[in-house]
């Protein structure tokens, strides 16, 4: 398994949004869309921007081991979505949104 200073750099490449910038997109219509829902209220997704947004806020030596997993499942989630990129201008696109739930915006790039 990565270590904790592998993750923390995999993960500050992966999430290319701020926390203010995740915490403004997640009070949107758009991203309550956007991902699956397991019992029909919040997305996965949605979930884990808010949790991202606190990690963002954190500083690194407060981590704890929970925010470090989840900063992997992050890093795992970003780079398998990328790699589905549908063709075409992916603006307002629920696989841009999706993205972006997890502090990542494609567009950004």
């Amino acid at each position: 398994m990565d270590g904790e200073q592998d993750v923390t750099e995999q993960f500050e490449q992966a999430v290319n949004m701020t926390a203010g910038e995740l915490e403004d997109w997640l009070g949107r219509e758009e991203p309550r869309a956007a991902g699956q829902s397991a019992d029909g209220g919040e997305s996965v997704g949605h979930r884990s921007g808010r949790r991202i947004v606190g990690i963002l806020r954190t500083k690194r030596a407060e981590r704890t081991d929970d925010d470090l997993e989840h900063m992997r499942a992050v890093v795992g989630y970003v780079h398998r979505h990328l790699a589905q990129r549908p063709d075409g201008d992916v603006t307002g696109t629920r696989w841009r949104h999706s993205l972006m739930n997890w502090g990542h915006d494609p567009l950004k790039d």
